[in-house]
């Protein structure tokens, strides 16, 4: 069995990459795709499950949890703690899944650090002016929030050029198979096939 490839996916608030995350998993695809979930200490938002969503957690026990370094990445964002479960992660990379981490630019530097061949997905919008527009549809938040959200989504899209792959989120459907091509290259490089076919390999090349 082939090892699974942790995906890095990170991209400013509003830019539709959880949408387009869950337009990935819907899709018809030849490898098995799943989405790492996070524990966060931030509240519960309406329409969010525990363990579906989020490992909602306090900030006690996510203290303890980096004491015990039971995490591959951690980061304070909006004054919430976000953290990936190293255990998690291992199982199921050994397992053969795919896995997709929605974390920030600073989560994603702690993972590639710790999981060099791990692979990371930038998305960005179409313009600011879409980007305004998102948040703004929400619904959730004043006017001074979403305004804080645009000045920190100008931040982290200045990172965009550490990350292997970059998207533009104009077109759902063409973003979802631009995830979907990006997922199919990197089976088929090299690492990746030679252990997979590692017998066929050694057959075809014996005499």
């Amino acid at each position: 069995m082939s090892q699974g490839i942790l995906f890095i996916i990170s991209a400013p608030s509003g830019t539709g990459k959880s949408s387009l995350i869950q337009g990935l998993l819907n899709s018809k695809h030849s490898y098995d795709i799943q989405l790492s979930i996070s524990h966060t200490t931030r509240i519960i938002r309406p329409g969010e499950l525990h363990g579906k969503h989020y490992y909602f957690i306090s900030k006690k026990e996510f203290q303890i949890m980096i004491q015990k370094e039971s995490f591959l990445e951690y980061a304070k964002v909006f004054n919430n703690y976000y953290g990936t479960s190293r255990k998690f992660i291992e199982r199921m990379l050994f397992s053969g899944v795919n896995i997709f981490l929605d974390i920030d630019w600073q989560g994603a530097k702690q993972i590639k650090n710790k999981i060099p061949e791990s692979k990371s997905i930038f998305l960005l919008p179409p313009s600011k002016d879409a980007l305004y527009k998102r948040l703004r549809t929400r619904g959730q938040d004043s006017e001074t929030v979403i305004a804080n959200r645009m000045e920190k989504a100008v931040d982290e899209m200045k990172h965009y050029s550490e990350y292997d792959y970059l998207i533009i989120n104009d077109d759902f459907q063409t973003a979802v198979n631009d995830l979907k091509t990006i997922i199919t290259a990197e089976h088929l490089c090299l690492v990746h096939q030679r252990n997979k076919y590692n017998l066929l390999i050694s057959n075809l090349l014996t005499l």
